[in-house]
């Protein structure tokens, strides 16, 4: 006997379960956009809390502004450690990598 699923009206859930919920590299390719996303997020927060523009952040971390806009753009999937470890450390922080059990929706 099939398993009921639960009936949502979250549209979010509804767009996993049409184009992603039981394909693989689908779901892969979700998980490193969402990837990607949070890092964008977090470069531009941290960024914004210190008081800096991209320009002033690019300066601090010896490159330039568009490199900054970049990394901050929740499409862009060129994120190196080493870069990360730069402007982390323009900012005062540092990088910290976890590995975490895969999500199951």
């Amino acid at each position: 006997m099939a398993k009921q699923r639960k009936k949502t009206s979250d549209g979010i859930e509804i767009i996993h379960r049409r184009f992603y919920e039981g394909r693989p590299e689908r779901e892969a390719e979700y998980a490193e956009m969402e990837a990607n996303v949070a890092i964008a997020d977090k470069i531009c927060k941290l960024r914004t809390k210190a008081g800096l523009t991209q320009r002033k952040l690019a300066k601090l971390v010896g490159t330039t502004a568009s490199v900054i806009c970049r990394l901050e753009d929740a499409d862009y999937e060129g994120h190196s450690l080493a870069m990360l470890n730069r402007v982390a450390a323009a900012l005062d922080k540092r990088v910290e990598i976890r590995f975490l059990p895969a999500k199951s929706r």
